[in-house]
C-alpha cells in the first residue's frame, strides 16, 4: 500500500513538485533559492504551465491562510512575487488572476500583518508593465478595499498607521495599474474617485488632527504618512485628462462640505494648492470653474463656509494666473463682485431667506464683513497676476457693474432700497481700487477709455464721503505709474522736495493726447470736489497727491499752466465760499500753498519760487492756521472764524503770470483765472435715484422748451408721466447706438457702398432746399410796400437772411 502511493506521488505533475519543493520543513528557514531558482527556469521554459503553477500557489496559500499557517504564506506569496517579476509572456493573464485571488484573500483576513503583505504584493505587481492586454480584470474590490484600510481604526496606533500606509500605497498602485488602460475599469469613474479621493484626504486631514513626534531615526529610515499621501495624491492628479478634472474635484468639494473643513481655511487651502501644483497647467481653468460654481451653490450658506470658498479662489486663481487663465478671468470677478452683492443684501435684511420665513437663518454682521473683505482681497490678488490689458477689461467689467445715478440703474434689492445701492457702490469702488493698485500702462488713452472715466468721475461729486475718497483713490493708483504715491502721503510745504526722490519721466506723446482729451475734466472734478463741506483730513490729502501725480507724470507746459490756474481758483474758491466751514477753507487754502509750492520748485523758476517762499514766509508769521502744518494735524489749530483775508499771505496770479511769463509760459493763459464749466452731468452726480436723475431730465426739458407756457405748479406725477420720462431715456440711448452704428459702417463698409449712400443723401438734401427755396424766395416789394391787388401786404425775406434748420448749415 505504500509502495502504491509512493509510486503515485512520483507521478504527480512536475510543476507540482517543484512548486512544493520551495517550501522548507521550518517555514522560518524561509524560501528555499536553489529550489526556486529551478521553478522559475521551468515557468521560462514552459510559460503554458504558469497558469497551473499559480492555480496550485493559490490553493496552497488558501489552506494555509485557513491552517493559520501564515510563515508558508509569506513563503508563497514570495515565489508569487518572483515569478511575477521574471515572466512577461502571452499567458501570464491568468497567471495573473490566481495572483490577485491570493492578494485578495490576504486583505479579507482579519490579521494586519497579512494585509500589509498582499498589499506589498500588490504594489509590487502594480509596477510591473505586461506584455498582452487584459479584457476582463476588475479591480473594484482592491478600491474598495484600499479605502477601508485607509480609514483604519486599530486599536494600536503603530499599527493603525501601517494599516492607512498600506491602504495608501494599494490606491497608488491601483491607480498606477489602470490609469493609462484603456481596456481597464475607467478609474476616473465617479464610484471610484468617490472612495479613493476621501480617503486620501482623510489621511491628510488626521495628520493635521493628531500630533506627531517621531525620533529622528524614524524620520530618516522612512517616509512618513502625511508625505505618502501628498505624494499619491499629487500623482493622481497629474494623470487626470481634461475630462476627468471634474471627477477628480468634485469629492474633493463634497469633503470638505460633509466634514466643515471650509471654515477653517488652512486644510481647504492646502488642498487645493496640491491641485493647483498637480494638474497640468492648461487644465486649471477648469479648477477654477468648478470653485465658481460650488460658491454659488453655497449661496445661502453660512459667511464663514462662503469666505473660506472665496480665500481657496483666492490662492487657487493666483496659481492659475501664472499659467493658463482661459476663458474664466472675467467669471470669476462675475462671481465674486455677484457674492459681494449678495452679501450686502444678507447684511442689510438679516437673513438669508425672506425673514417672515419659519426657519430662516439669522445673519451675523461681522462674518458678512469679513466675507467682503475676503471678496475684496481676492479681487487685487487675482487682479495682480493679469496683464494690463485685461485688467483694463476687468476694470471697464467692474465699472459697468457700480449702480450710477443718471447712467446705471441701482443694484440694490427691493428690500434694502438705497442704502443698499450705497454699500454696493462702496463694496464695487473699493474691488476696483484693489484692481488698479499697480496698474501701469505706456498708453492711458485706450488703457482708460471714457467709458471707464466718465462714470468714475462722476462719482467724486458724489455727496457720499467715503466714495469720494474711494474714487480720489483710484484715480490715484491708475496715474501713479512709477511708484510715487507713498512720497505725497504727508500734504507739507517742504523747503526741497529733492528729498521726495520722485521718479519723473518725460511726458510721452499718448501722455499728451489724454490729458488734452481729459485734462479739462479732471480740472473740473478736483475743483467740485474741494467744495464738498463734509471733506475730510483724507479728502484734501487724496486731491494733493492727485494734483502732485498729475504734476510728475502727465504734466507739459501747457498742463502746469493749467495746474497753476486750478490751484489760484482753489485759493479764490477759499476766499469766496463763505458758506464753507471754517475748516474747509483752511484746508483748501494750505491744499494750495502745498500745491504750488510743489510745482514751483519742479519748474525751477527762480523768481516764482521766490513769490512762493514769500507767501509762505508771510503765512507762517500772520496766518499759520492758512498752511498744512496748522491744519493737517489731529487737532488743527484754526480760529472758530475765519476773517477776510489778504494781502501779502495770498499768491498773486499777476505777479506767477508775470514770472512764468518771461520763462517761456504762456502768460495770457495764466493771467486768466480758472473757471470750471458745470455741466448738467455734474448735477447729476449729485441725484442719489434714478427718479431724481428722470425728474431732472423732465426739468432740463421744460426748461429748453420752445413754449413759454408755465404749467402749474401743482402738476400731477402719474405712471404714464414716468413712462414718458423713462421712454425719452431708451430714446437717447437708441440715439447713441444709432451714432455708433453709423461710425461702424464708415470704418468698416466698402468705399463704394459708401459713396452711394452719400450720393442718396446728397441728391436729397438737394431736393429739400429747392422746396424751401420755391416757398420762402417772393419777388421784392414794391417800393410802396403794397402790392397790385390791393389785398393783405406781404414781404419776401432775401435768401442771405433766411434761417436755415441746422442740417442744411456747413
Amino acid at each position: 500500500m505504500y509502495g502504491v502511493c509512493g509510486c503515485c506521488g512520483a507521478l504527480r505533475p512536475r510543476y507540482k513538485r517543484l512548486v512544493d519543493n520551495i517550501f522548507p520543513e521550518d517555514p522560518e528557514d524561509g524560501l528555499v533559492k536553489a529550489n526556486m531558482e529551478k521553478l522559475t527556469f521551468y515557468a521560462l521554459s514552459a510559460p503554458e504551465k504558469l497558469d497551473r503553477i499559480g492555480a496550485y500557489l493559490s490553493e496552497r496559500l488558501s489552506r494555509d491562510v485557513a491552517r493559520h499557517r501564515y510563515g508558508y504564506v509569506c513563503i508563497a506569496m514570495e515565489a508569487l512575487d518572483q515569478l511575477l517579476m521574471a515572466c512577461h509572456c502571452q499567458s501570464i493573464n491568468l497567471f495573473v488572476e490566481s495572483f490577485l485571488t491570493m492578494v485578495r484573500k490576504l486583505l479579507e483576513a482579519d490579521k494586519p500583518n497579512l494585509q500589509i503583505l498582499g498589499t506589498n504584493s500588490f504594489v509590487k505587481f502594480a509596477n510591473i508593465e505586461e506584455d498582452t492586454p487584459s479584457y476582463h480584470r476588475s479591480y473594484d474590490f482592491f478600491v474598495s478595499r484600499f479605502s477601508e484600510m485607509c480609514h483604519s481604526s486599530y486599536e494600536d496606533p503603530d499599527i493603525r498607521t501601517k494599516i492607512r500606509m498600506a491602504g495608501i500605497r494599494g490606491l497608488q498602485g491601483v491607480v498606477r495599474k489602470t490609469v493609462n488602460d484603456e481596456l481597464q475599469a475607467n478609474i476616473w469613474d465617479p464610484q471610484h474617485m468617490d472612495k479613493i479621493v476621501p480617503s486620501l484626504l482623510f489621511n491628510l486631514q488626521q495628520e493635521e488632527i493628531t500630533e506627531r513626534s517621531p525620533s529622528p531615526e524614524t524620520e530618516k529610515e522612512k517616509e512618513s504618512p502625511i508625505e505618502l499621501t501628498e505624494r499619491c495624491f499629487r500623482e493622481l492628479l497629474g494623470r487626470a485628462a481634461y475630462g476627468n478634472i471634474k471627477n477628480a474635484v468634485k469629492p474633493v468639494l463634497m469633503h470638505l462640505d460633509n466634514h466643515s473643513l471650509w471654515e477653517g481655511k488652512t486644510f481647504a487651502v492646502r488642498c487645493f494648492k496640491i491641485i493647483m501644483y498637480s494638474i497640468q497647467s492648461q487644465h486649471s481653468h477648469l479648477v477654477i470653474q468648478q470653485l465658481l460654481g460650488h460658491l454659488d451653490a453655497n449661496s445661502k450658506n453660512s459667511a464663514t463656509v462662503r469666505a473660506g470658498i472665496v480665500e481657496v479662489i483666492s490662492e487657487a486663481a493666483v496659481i492659475e494666473a501664472s499659467g493658463s487663465i482661459g476663458p474664466t478671468v472675467l467669471e470669476v470677478f462675475n462671481t465674486l463682485l455677484k457674492q459681494l452683492r449678495l452679501s450686502v443684501d444678507y447684511e442689510l435684511t438679516g437673513c438669508y431667506e425672506s425673514c417672515t420665513s419659519a426657519g430662516s437663518k439669522v445673519i451675523k454682521v461681522h462674518e458678512e464683513r469679513q466675507l467682503q473683505e475676503a471678496v475684496i482681497k481676492t479681487i487685487g490678488s487675482f487682479a495682480s497676476t493679469l496683464p494690463t490689458y485685461q485688467r483694463s477689461e476687468v476694470m471697464l467689467f467692474i465699472m459697468g457693474k457700480i449702480p450710477v445715478p443718471g447712467m446705471y440703474p441701482a443694484l440694490g434689492s427691493a428690500n434694502t432700497g438705497f442704502e443698499g445701492s450705497r454699500m454696493i457702490q462702496i463694496m464695487l469702488l473699493k474691488s476696483l481700487l484693489q484692481v488698479t493698485a499697480g496698474f501701469q500702462t505706456t498708453n492711458m488713452l485706450t488703457a482708460l477709455p471714457s467709458s471707464f472715466l466718465d462714470p468714475l468721475l462722476s462719482f467724486t461729486l458724489m455727496e457720499d464721503a467715503e466714495i469720494r475718497l474711494l474714487v480720489l483713490d483710484i484715480l490715484i493708483s491708475l496715474i501713479d505709474r512709477h511708484d510715487n504715491q507713498l512720497k505725497f502721503s504727508s500734504l507739507r510745504v517742504l523747503t526741497d522736495i529733492s528729498v521726495l526722490k520722485l521718479k519723473m519721466d518725460k511726458c510721452s506723446r499718448q501722455d499728451n493726447l489724454f490729458m488734452k482729451k481729459h485734462s479739462q475734466r479732471l480740472y473740473r472734478h478736483v475743483f467740485l470736489a474741494s467744495k464738498e463741506e463734509n471733506s475730510s483730513q483724507g479728502h484734501f490729502q487724496s486731491l494733493y497727491a492727485l494734483l502732485g501725480l498729475i504734476c510728475v507724470e502727465l504734466a507739459n507746459e501747457e498742463v502746469v499752466v493749467d495746474l497753476i490756474r486750478l490751484a489760484l481758483a482753489l485759493q479764490d474758491l477759499a476766499l469766496t465760499e463763505e458758506s464753507l466751514p471754517v475748516y474747509n477753507r483752511c484746508a483748501i487754502h494750505a491744499l494750495s500753498a502745498a500745491y504750488l509750492n510743489l510745482i514751483s520748485q519742479l519748474t525751477t523758476v527762480p523768481t516764482f519760487c521766490q513769490h512762493v517762499h514769500e507767501v509762505i514766509e508771510a503765512r507762517q508769521k500772520e496766518l499759520p492756521f492758512l498752511l498744512p502744518e496748522d491744519v493737517f494735524v489731529e487737532t488743527p489749530k484754526i480760529p472758530e472764524k475765519l476773517e477776510k483775508v489778504e494781502g501779502e499771505v495770498l499768491f498773486s496770479q499777476a505777479k506767477i503770470a508775470e514770472t512764468l511769463g518771461g520763462s517761456g509760459y504762456n502768460s495770457e493763459r495764466l493771467a486768466t483765472p480758472y473757471i470750471p464749466q458745470l455741466t448738467d452731468e455734474d448735477r447729476l452726480s449729485k441725484r442719489k435715484s434714478i427718479g431724481d436723475t428722470i425728474s431732472l431730465q423732465l426739468e432740463v426739458e421744460s426748461r429748453l422748451s420752445p413754449e413759454k407756457e408755465q404749467k402749474s405748479p401743482a402738476e400731477q406725477i402719474t405712471f404714464e408721466t414716468l413712462k414718458q420720462a423713462i421712454d425719452s431715456v431708451s430714446l437717447e440711448e437708441q440715439e447713441r447706438e444709432r451714432r455708433r452704428q453709423v461710425v461702424e459702417r464708415f470704418q468698416t463698409a466698402p468705399f463704394e457702398e459708401i459713396a452711394a449712400h452719400c450720393g442718396a443723401r446728397a441728391s436729397l438734401l438737394q431736393s429739400k432746399l429747392n422746396q424751401i427755396f420755391e416757398i420762402t424766395i417772393r419777388p421784392p416789394p414794391s417800393p410802396s410796400g403794397s402790392v397790385g391787388n390791393g389785398h393783405g401786404q406781404s414781404r419776401s425775406v432775401p435768401v442771405y437772411e433766411m434761417k436755415f434748420p441746422d442740417l442744411c448749415v456747413y
